[in-house]
């Protein structure tokens, strides 16, 4: 029989922006009023500025803010709760079934909604073919220090530079069934937007955690959580682990991989043989190939 994992639902509540506290529970009230959706067709419209300063990481530090492309990533994040402020669409799809449904979403928890062309949609996503739904959701990343009892095969991520690589982790980690991700360190921003493409949508699945090296150490040493790396000096080849339900698999950047003193934290590491000429793996192929061994007795078809 097939074990069934516990929900990643505990880890979901450690999300919230840096430096903000979670928000009591409101009273139930009657849901705001419609706002008819706006149209814009200038480059020059104080909105369209807005949305296509996301793409700077200072922009988005500093409004708490990022960009989803595409219905299904903006879908995504309304099925997930995400806190949505703008929305934008273009005006020749606005009557497709799902784009009237997102739409309506987006009104109900409040968002501004606009109607535009594809030459503004061009504009704000800064490359041609652009996505026809494009929405501004708030961040959410959480304090590895509030996961007290984790649980599951969580990801440590030392110092990841490329955007690509760790949003192709985030959906690596969601497609095993793996309960989430912790920042290790200056890391590459999570929700700039090749990293956010790279997810999916994975990314409002996947709890992400920020933590440093400190930190970590002190947590792991607190909840007594086993820590796995990958190292090329490993002895032990990855599929002679018999791989705890619950543990840490520790990454290293993707230039010097793991760091001695990450090395230390780490109760175990192990190898991924290289047969070729090649030295190295991607760092997002590499904790793939991790994971689905971790993971293996506990994936069917």
């Amino acid at each position: 029989m097939t074990r069934r994992d516990p929900p990643r639902d505990a880890a979901r509540e450690l999300y919230r922006r840096p430096g903000t506290r979670r928000p009591a529970a409101a009273a139930p009230s009657e849901p705001p009023p419609e706002r008819a959706a706006e149209t814009i067709t200038s480059l020059a419209n104080p909105a369209v500025k807005q949305l296509r300063a996301l793409h700077m990481k200072k922009e988005r530090a500093d409004s708490g803010l990022f960009l989803a492309e595409g219905l299904k990533l903006v879908t995504d994040a309304l099925d997930e709760g995400w806190p949505i402020r703008t929305l934008i669409h273009a005006a020749r799809v606005k009557d497709q079934p799902l784009v009237a449904r997102a739409v309506e979403r987006a009104r109900t928890a409040g968002a501004r909604v606009l109607e535009t062309n594809d030459e503004v949609l061009t504009k704000i996503c800064r490359r041609d073919n652009p996505q026809m739904v494009v929405a501004a959701f708030e961040q959410r990343i959480g304090r590895l220090a509030d996961l007290a009892r984790p649980d599951g095969v969580w990801v440590a991520l030392e110092g990841i530079k490329d955007p690509g690589n760790l949003g192709t982790i985030v959906r690596t980690v969601d497609s095993v069934g793996a309960k989430g991700v912790i920042l290790l360190g200056d890391t590459t921003d999570p929700f700039a937007l090749e990293a956010v493409r790279a997810t999916m949508g994975s990314l409002f699945h996947v709890p992400l955690l920020a933590a440093s090296l400190g930190e970590f150490t002190a947590w792991k040493s607190k909840t007594g959580v086993p820590v796995w790396g990958t190292h090329l000096k490993g002895a032990v080849d990855y599929r002679t682990v018999d791989w705890p339900e619950t543990c840490v698999l520790m990454m290293g950047n993707e230039q010097s991989g793991l760091s001695d003193a990450h090395v230390a934290a780490c109760d175990g590491i192990v190898k991924i043989p290289m047969a070729g000429r090649a030295d190295s793996l991607n760092l997002a192929v590499a904790t793939a190939v991790m994971l689905y061994e971790i993971r293996r007795t506990r994936l069917t078809v």
